[in-house]
C-alpha cells in the first residue's frame, strides 16, 4: 500500500511539473519570438521568424530607438508614470485610513462606491470624460496624468481599505497622545507601516500605465510630446504605408518593454504578499 502511495504521490509530482514547465514555455514563447525577431531584417523575420539571427547585431534597435525618439519618448513616459502613481498613492492611501478609521455610514458608503468603480469599464465614460476634460482645456500631459489618477483610486483605495485594517489603532492613539497632528500620524506612522502594499499598488498601476495605449492616445494623439506606446504606433503607421515594417516593430516593442520590465523584476516579490494582505483583511 505504501509502495502504491509513494507511486500515486511521485506520478502527481511529475504531471505538476509538466504541466507547470509547458505553462511557463507557453507564456514565455511571445518574448522569444520578440526578441529573436528583434535582431533580423524584413527578409530574414518572413523567411525564418522562429529561428536565432544571423548575428546579434544592434544596427535594428538603433534605428527602431531613433524611429519613434526613444529618450524622449521615455522620459515623457516616466514623468507621467511617476506623477500618476505618486497623486493615486497619495489620495487613495490617505482615504483607505480615514474610511477605516472614521466607522461611520458616510465612510461604508463611500468605499463601497469606490468599489464599485472598479466595474465600470472605461470605454464606457470615455468620450464624455474627454469632452469635459477639453472643456477644461485639460487635453494635454496634465489632464492625462489627472485622468489616470482619478482611474487608479478605486483598485487602490480597495487595498489601501483592506490593509489598513491591520495597522493596529493604538501605535495612533499613542502618538496623538504625544501631540502629534493628523498629518504627522498617518505619514510618521502610518505610512510607514504601509510598505508593502504601497509597492504593490507602484507596481500594478506603473505597468498599467506604461503600458497604456487608449487613454494617450484619445487626450494627447500625435502631438509633440507622446509616449512610448505613441511613438511605436505613429512610427509603425508611418513605416507601414506599404506593408508591415517588421525590422522595425520588433526592436522598437523590445526597447519599449525593458524599462518597465526591468521595474517589476526588482519589485515582483511585494506584489503577492500586499495583494494577499490587503484582500484577506478586506
Amino acid at each position: 500500500m505504501k509502495e502504491n502511495y509513494f507511486l500515486r504521490k511521485k506520478l502527481g509530482l511529475a504531471a505538476a511539473y509538466a504541466l507547470l514547465i509547458i505553462a511557463a514555455v507557453y507564456t514565455r514563447a511571445p518574448l522569444w519570438f520578440l526578441f529573436v525577431n528583434a535582431f533580423k531584417s524584413q527578409s530574414e523575420i518572413i523567411g525564418d521568424p522562429l529561428g536565432l539571427p544571423p548575428s546579434f547585431d544592434f544596427q535594428y534597435i538603433l534605428r527602431a530607438m531613433d524611429e519613434i525618439h526613444f529618450f524622449r519618448a521615455l522620459g515623457i513616459t516616466a514623468l507621467i508614470t511617476a506623477v500618476s502613481v505618486g497623486l493615486i498613492v497619495l489620495v487613495s492611501a490617505m482615504a483607505g485610513w480615514l474610511m477605516v478609521r472614521s466607522k461611520t455610514k458616510w465612510s461604508v458608503l463611500i468605499f463601497m462606491a469606490f468599489t464599485a468603480a472598479m466595474l465600470i469599464p472605461f470605454q464606457a465614460i470615455m468620450y464624455p470624460l474627454i469632452q469635459f476634460f477639453d472643456g477644461l482645456g485639460l487635453k494635454n500631459t496634465g489632464g492625462l496624468i489627472l485622468m489616470y489618477g482619478g482611474f487608479g483610486l478605486s483598485m487602490s483605495v480597495f487595498l489601501y481599505h483592506g490593509f489598513v485594517k491591520s495597522v493596529p489603532l493604538g501605535i495612533e492613539e499613542a502618538a496623538f497622545i504625544d501631540g502629534c497632528n493628523i498629518f504627522q500620524i498617518f505619514f510618521l506612522i502610518v505610512m510607514p507601516l504601509l510598505k508593502s502594499i504601497t509597492v504593490t499598488v507602484i507596481v500594478l498601476n506603473a505597468m498599467w500605465i506604461w503600458n497604456d495605449y487608449l487613454l494617450p492616445f484619445l487626450v494627447i494623439g500625435n502631438q509633440a510630446n507622446k509616449t512610448l506606446v505613441l511613438e511605436l504606433y505613429f512610427a509603425r503607421i508611418t513605416a507601414g504605408q506599404f506593408g508591415n515594417p517588421w525590422q522595425l516593430i520588433f526592436p522598437a516593442v523590445l526597447v519599449s518593454i525593458i524599462p518597465i520590465v526591468i521595474f517589476f523584476l526588482f519589485l515582483q516579490k511585494f506584489i503577492v504578499k500586499g495583494i494577499s494582505d490587503g484582500a484577506i483583511k478586506s
